[in-house]
């Protein structure tokens, strides 16, 4: 199958159990929680979202993405970490790209909202509740969980079956406001820990 991409970047990870570690970052065009286009915010499932996943280049098959990931990844480095994300990475993401990477010897990562099943063969799996929408996916390495949303209490998700647990304060224009909140209930709810978008903070991608 052909895959749109909106980028393809070298960076670190900057949310989550992985902060820090450097990535290739592919990420996909679209999303079922989102248009990405501004005059469909309002309506959107996910009216907070951050990220410009609108546009990009199209890759005709998953040799050729893989090849195109692999690329933006240093040549003399033996470990090779690969994030999916999006939009909705799912949405494309198939276990023919998957096998792919596994077969150029990369770790391959997905963050997504866990309303789509996900292909097999992924090394990491973090999931990210958004909205209303029940999740197909109830299982993985990480949750993160933004918040404060309205429809998720991050009680809901407490008794998933994922190794860490993150809460992420939510960006926008009360941001600052969000953060203590963030913390305050991790601080009452020590299974939860805070997670920032500390690439932001960094000024990087």
């Amino acid at each position: 199958m052909a895959y749109q991409v909106k980028e393809i970047f070298y960076s670190l990870q900057g949310e989550g159990a992985n902060t820090g570690c450097a990535a290739v970052f592919c990420r996909f065009v679209g999303c079922n929680l989102w248009s990405g286009q501004e005059k469909d915010r309002a309506d959107a499932v996910c009216d907070f979202c951050d990220t410009d996943f609108v546009g990009g280049e199209k890759y005709a098959d998953a040799d050729k993405l893989a090849k195109a990931i692999l690329n933006a990844w240093p040549p003399d480095a033996e470990y090779r970490f690969v994030i999916f994300t999006g939009g909705e990475p799912a949405l494309q993401l198939d276990e023919d790209l998957v096998e792919a990477l596994l077969n150029r010897d990369f770790t391959v990562a997905i963050e997504s909202n866990g309303t789509v099943k996900l292909a097999k063969g992924l090394d990491w799996i973090c999931i990210s509740p958004k909205g209303n929408q029940p999740l197909k996916v109830t299982k993985g390495n990480e949750i993160k969980l933004v918040y404060p949303q309205v429809d998720n209490d991050p009680r809901d998700f407490e008794k998933m079956d994922f190794g860490h647990f993150y809460l992420q304060p939510m960006a926008g224009p009360n941001e600052a406001e969000n953060l203590k909140l963030a913390m305050d209930y991790c601080l009452s709810h020590p299974q939860w820990r805070l997670s920032l978008q500390t690439h932001k903070l960094l000024n990087i991608r």
